[in-house]
């Protein structure tokens, strides 16, 4: 039965902690999953936490510590010693560990990794320390089972019993020759129906799909969704079996990757935690605050241009709000469109043209249908023609601009390799911004004068 945290028991676990009852908590957090403890921890206040983190068993704790979010970690972790840390981390496959240590200030890194005991998981762990957080080997575990390709079936069973004991969980068994170069998979099935006389060579896969070692982090979750795998295995340019990735893994990827692209299209130049400081947070959101402030003050000179004629007729000055609106709203659609594309790799040098020229008629069609309901409205509420035709005409225009703008701006960015989410954020909003005013001003000096 799946557990649900409720209200209620938070309050019970609070009373509990404020007298100190730890056989009440023990009882009712042990059976909880990891996640749902490290919620609760992330609900309680920091002394609480710890007080609740120290009663937990050395297995579930490190397990705990893995699921707490970041920046609530970093706290949690201050009132913790080297050695603690490193009991923690002792129980958690490498780059779970990893990742915690690498949060931690250096010189607290320096002394966890010598307070622990187990060499080769420290020698793991130094050696992912060494790779970039966002490639393949950053985040790949060096925990999993593999059989030399001479060792027959009963021989390999002997040999993977001995190998599980440190993996949490078994998908596939690699299969490599004696140099520990990766020759291919073996699935659990095929090795379990294979008499005990068969050597791995006579039934392993070849073939394999893997990924580098300094590959990027994103490329491999995209590779793994491609291919619909739940684990991946890391090779180096010798193509020497390094670890391998899971499913989880690149899941944090993709959650983070859309974190970045939602804060940046939003006008956010850097990835922002809730813990950072003012001024971190203030230095990620005012560069393209600072762009969105020219836009507008260019945007008011090309209003200050168009004075004269807007003295004469003032009525166009009550439609601008629309142009701009309609104009912006277009444009973050398109680019959005082909910044998905992108990210999924949909996008080569054939189908481009067909999103251009797609993106074209879907602008110009939604164009002539709000340009005639805008020419409508005008005409009825105004009785004036030449508006409502300026509105209309101007409608289809920033529509039919605003979508190309919106699809080039992405493919340049990525040509150049800047990352397209920028094109959906304000950058887009401001020029179209601009230019949308021109273009109606233009039309409606036509058209009157």
């Amino acid at each position: 039965m799946q557990f649900e945290l409720t209200k209620e028991f938070i309050d019970d676990i609070i009373l509990a902690l404020e007298k100190e009852d730890s056989g009440y908590i023990v009882e009712a957090i042990n059976p909880l999953h990891p996640a749902d403890i490290a919620e609760i921890l992330e609900i309680i206040n920091l002394t609480q936490a710890q007080f609740l983190y120290q009663l937990l068993d050395e297995k579930l704790a490190s397990e705990v510590l893995v699921e707490i979010e970041e920046d609530t970690r970093e706290q949690f972790l201050e009132s913790f010693s080297p050695k603690e840390i490193a009991e923690s981390v002792e129980k958690m496959d490498a780059d779970d560990a990893t990742d915690i240590i690498q949060d931690l200030p250096e010189e607290v890194q320096e002394e966890v990794l010598e307070a622990l005991q187990d060499e080769d998981h420290s020698s793991d762990i130094s050696m992912l320390m060494n790779y970039d957080e966002n490639s393949a080997g950053g985040i790949m575990d060096t925990e999993f089972i593999s059989a030399d390709w001479n060792w027959t079936v009963k021989n390999a069973l002997k040999k993977l019993r001995e190998q599980v004991e440190n993996v949490d969980q078994v998908y596939t068994i690699y299969v490599i020759d004696s140099s520990k170069k990766f020759k291919g998979i073996l699935s659990l099935k095929r090795f379990l129906y294979a008499s005990d006389d068969t050597l791995i060579k006579d039934i392993y896969k070849q073939d394999s799909i893997t990924v580098f070692d300094n590959e990027e982090a994103e490329t491999v979750a995209s590779k793994m969704e491609k291919y619909d795998l739940v684990v991946i295995p890391v090779v180096n340019e010798n193509q020497t079996l390094l670890g391998r990735i899971t499913i989880d893994d690149a899941l944090d990827v993709i959650k983070e990757e859309a974190e970045k692209d939602y804060q940046m299209a939003s006008g956010i130049s850097e990835k922002i935690e809730p813990s950072d400081s003012l001024f971190v947070i203030s230095r990620a959101r005012l560069p393209w605050l600072l762009i969105g402030m020219v836009g507008g003050i260019l945007g008011a000179y090309v209003i200050g241009f168009f004075e004269e004629h807007l003295k004469e007729n003032a009525v166009m000055a009550s439609f601008i709000p629309l142009i701009l609106a309609m104009g912006g709203n277009v444009g973050v659609q398109s680019s959005a469109i082909i910044v998905q594309s992108l990210a999924n790799n949909t996008l080569n040098y054939e189908s481009i043209f067909k999103k251009l020229f797609k993106e074209l008629l879907v602008a110009l069609f939604n164009g002539l249908i709000c340009a005639f309901i805008a020419l409508i409205f005008c005409w009825l509420t105004r009785s004036d023609f030449t508006l409502a035709l300026t509105i209309g005409v101007s409608l289809v225009a920033v529509f039919t601009y605003a979508g190309l703008f919106g699809t080039f701006v992405p493919l340049i960015l990525n040509k150049y390799k800047i990352d397209p989410a920028l094109a959906t954020g304000p950058f887009i909003t401001t020029t179209n911004d601009i230019i949308g005013l021109l273009i109606y001003f233009l039309i409606g000096i036509a058209l009157y004068f």
